[in-house]
């Protein structure tokens, strides 16, 4: 999803590509399309379509992603889509 961004490199998201079995449930749970798989292992394909909502992490079985639900501040910008940019806020959903 190439047309969605927040912040430029800001996601901590990170895959530990020894540690990944090529399940390919990171890229099915992906709201955002963030991962590709290649060789038969996740990579992430548009790190900064990455909003950090943590799906990837939560649903690989061999715990091969990692990231810090928070940077991205998902409820921030599902705010956006919902209220708008002037009524959104980050509050103590995230950040």
């Amino acid at each position: 999803m190439e047309t969605f961004r927040y912040l430029p490199d800001v996601t901590t998201l990170k895959v530990d590509t020894e540690a990944c079995i090529g399940c390919g449930a990171c890229v099915q749970v992906c709201p955002h399309r963030v991962f590709t798989l290649e060789e038969k292992k996740a990579r992430v394909g548009d790190r900064d379509g990455c909003m950090e909502c943590g799906a990837c992490a939560v649903n690989c079985p061999v715990h091969a992603i990692g990231l810090t639900p928070g940077v991205g501040c998902a409820a921030y910008i599902i705010q956006t889509w919902l209220r708008g940019k002037e009524a959104a806020s980050c509050g103590d959903a995230c950040c």
